[in-house]
């Protein structure tokens, strides 16, 4: 355990230093958008909530356990401008190797979009494409830690310009159960490219989290507390041209310096079988807020997860700006319990 540790402190450590990304200014941005309904109900951003759920658990490895063993996760997300976003997550727990092992395609379909010249001049239409393949494996260290990794090949396909890449994460989460307190430790899309766009590197979408999970013992609430870009103080872009241009007033401060690291969530349990999730992510409404108009809910996010013997129903709804939203809709599927496998 102490090698694995030395080894990715090390890792971590190299990547901060190589990596300094500001807003959309790095390549496969689409790895910031939420695969997963519950992850998406959480505020997008959440290492430390232990729950059964393979779809969930596949955004930080170290959240894999032997319980996910069968799972299948489908989820569908219909996105803003006609987007769609698919993923298919599985797992499975090998005795021999004391591991728990997983796999995730997370694929976006930006749809059939006109091509045009320098002018303007429609020349055909191509279809763009984002795809993840990902494989994880995690393991239990004692009684309260597990570790686990997570290798991902990338690849973007915008007709002339394509690219690819390799990424790593790495997790470690600690577990309390008696005192339902669960707290993680993330690092996420530690790697380079394979083949760049136009011949120029680019940086991947690098993010340091760490995490904190309650679940209260007296009351049907759990509350969880998110810290993202721990690498970087300052997260947004001020383009004081732009406005000063629109009239607008500029969102950088201290107060959004530091809350835009923070993402909060509740989860309120109506029973053994019906969960209600909100979320806050102050960074996404301090980066979409618009000027002084009223922006609504923005940044709020909610859900419901709806459990039976053999499967998980997941619904999500996240709010982009006053009056624009999207859905994310999730099933978990217990195989062993579903289609009568036995034991996998």
């Amino acid at each position: 355990m102490k090698q694995i540790l030395f080894i990715a402190i090390f890792l971590i450590s190299f990547f901060l230093s190589r990596t300094q990304t500001l807003g959309g200014s790095s390549a496969y941005n689409f790895l910031k958008l939420p695969s997963n309904p519950l992850l998406t109900a959480l505020g997008g951003v959440n290492v430390s909530y232990k729950t059964n759920e393979v779809g969930f658990a596949l955004n930080n490895p170290a959240l894999l356990t032997p319980e996910l063993n069968s799972q299948l996760n489908l989820s569908f997300n219909s996105f803003l401008s006609g987007i769609k976003t698919y993923s298919l997550a599985g797992a499975v727990y090998q005795n021999n190797l004391n591991t728990s092992l997983a796999g995730d395609i997370y694929f976006v379909d930006y749809g059939l979009l006109p091509q045009t010249d320098a002018a303007g001049n429609v020349e055909g239409n191509f279809h763009p494409v984002d795809y993840v393949i990902q494989v994880s494996a995690a393991k239990k260290y004692l009684e309260r830690w597990n570790y686990g990794a997570s290798l991902k090949f990338i690849n973007s396909n915008y007709q002339l310009y394509k690219s690819s890449a390799v990424a790593l994460d790495f997790g470690v989460l600690y577990s309390d159960s008696a005192n339902n307190f669960f707290a993680a430790i993330l690092a996420k899309n530690m790697g380079v490219q394979l083949k760049t766009y136009a011949g120029e590197a680019e940086d991947l979408p690098f993010d340091l989290q760490v995490g904190i999970t309650k679940k209260l013992s007296k009351a049907p609430l759990g509350f969880s507390l998110t810290a993202q870009h721990l690498h970087q103080f300052n997260l947004i872009y001020n383009d004081a041209g732009f406005n000063a241009d629109n009239y607008f007033s500029s969102n950088n401060n201290l107060f959004n310096n530091i809350f835009d690291h923070f993402v909060i969530a509740t989860n309120i349990y109506l029973g053994n079988n019906l969960e209600a999730i909100v979320g806050y992510n102050h960074l996404r409404r301090t980066e979409l807020n618009i000027g002084s108009p009223a922006n609504g809910l923005n940044g709020f996010s909610m859900g419901v997860r709806i459990k039976f013997t053999k499967l998980q129903v997941l619904f999500a709804r996240s709010n982009y700006q006053r009056n624009v939203s999207y859905n994310q809709l999730g099933l978990n599927l217990e195989l062993n319990e579903l289609v009568g496998l036995g034991k996998l």
